[in-house]
């Protein structure tokens, strides 16, 4: 079967530069790479085809021969140069294809020295009144921030880091397996590239320090527990000149005595004596906007929802705002004086001569079903 053209099987022009063949063969060599295409023989015999392509026209005297006789200028069968300069050749095929095993596995690539800082978190606990209404609230965090003696590089002053001898400034050092070259990581500077000879006495060759700041932050009106505001750049300080990280302000809103919130909604307990809740009346009710009268019919239950329109909470992300359910609680009265003991009597009386079951629907009903329920036991 005869060979296709070396310059069509890499998908470049005959007078294509070293550097256009050296990215064209990368390209071709990962989408064909075994690893990336697990049992297709048509991909491996193109993988093979593609790396053959290669090491004849990244070596200069092997190309010249191919480029005057063809195929047969460079068939070691056919008397040719093939062969000649293997994987490991003067052409850098070694090199060329350690850069895409590196590209395939995560390693072809050096660690930049310029890192953004970390983010942080702060836990802010707000009042009901503040996180209904929004505020503004000061706050002081630790934070790693730019050391001013080196400006950041971490080199004592009138000094600078120096590029690392062992990488190069690459940040990376090239292990040879075989024809394999594969990347890892500089043990020597860590990545970055670069080496401090003698380090800042300030931040001890950290490029940052330790600090404390202060910072306003707005509260929008109608946030809850879980919460979260994001103020952009204000977290740890870049190393070696990169971006600051964030700052995430966790909203915790405390316990209220009165009330309790349920999204938008607001609940309270209110109670009232048990003259009110039989005869009805009028009383003042606490809202967050202040005080408002809630009118309470007669023969009023314990239990029982008043819903208060819009007294609630505005949602942070818009929509309407929630309403106050107030809930009564009918309270016993105490330390009767006699005069009221005797009264109670009487009113208790004035029941019994009636029959319970007008003035106490519930508890009449109650006790009738107790006694069905036990006289069915009994059959």
């Amino acid at each position: 079967m005869a060979k296709r053209d070396f310059y069509e099987v890499l998908g470049v022009e005959k007078g294509a530069s070293d550097k256009e063949i050296k990215k064209a063969y990368r390209r071709m060599a990962m989408k064909f790479h075994p690893d990336r295409n697990p049992d297709d023989k048509e991909a491996e015999g193109n993988f093979k085809e593609v790396n053959e392509a290669f090491e004849i026209l990244s070596d200069d005297q092997k190309r010249a021969a191919y480029d005057q006789y063809g195929h047969a200028g460079v068939d070691p069968n056919m008397g040719g140069m093939g062969g000649a300069g293997g994987f490991g050749g003067a052409g850098g095929f070694g090199d060329v294809f350690g850069d895409v095993f590196g590209d395939i596995f995560g390693g072809g690539h050096s660690r930049s020295s310029v890192q953004r800082g970390a983010d942080l978190r702060y836990q802010l606990e707000l009042s009901l009144e503040e996180a209904v209404k929004g505020t503004t609230k000061k706050i002081k965090i630790p934070s790693l921030v730019i050391c001013n003696s080196c400006d950041g590089t971490g080199a004592k002053k009138g000094t600078s880091p120096v590029t690392c001898s062992t990488c190069g400034g690459v940040g990376q050092v090239r292990m040879q397996q075989g024809f394999f070259s594969v990347q890892q990581t500089c043990p020597d500077c860590h990545g970055t590239g670069k080496m401090i000879k003698d380090p800042c006495l300030e931040c001890h060759g950290e490029g940052r320090v330790q600090e404390y700041k202060t910072l306003s932050v707005k509260i929008p009106a109608g946030v809850d527990t879980g919460d979260r505001i994001r103020l952009a750049g204000e977290g740890e300080a870049g190393f070696n000149g990169g971006p600051a990280g964030d700052l995430y302000v966790q909203v915790s809103v405390a316990d209220h005595p009165i009330f309790q919130r349920d999204g938008k909604h607001l609940y309270c307990e209110v109670p009232i004596t048990f003259v009110d809740a039989a005869l009805g009346g009028e009383l003042e009710v606490p809202t967050l906007d202040g005080r408002v009268k809630l009118k309470i019919p007669k023969e009023t239950q314990t239990g029982k929802l008043f819903r208060l329109r819009d007294k609630g909470v505005t949602p942070v992300r818009g929509g309407s705002r929630g309403d106050l359910m107030c809930r009564v609680v009918v309270e016993t009265p105490v330390h009767l004086t006699e005069r009221q003991k005797e009264l109670m009597e009487e009113l208790k009386e004035t029941f019994a001569a009636e029959g319970e079951h007008r003035q106490s629907p519930k508890k009449t009903s109650f006790f009738e079903g107790v006694k069905k329920f036990f006289d069915d036991m009994g059959k």
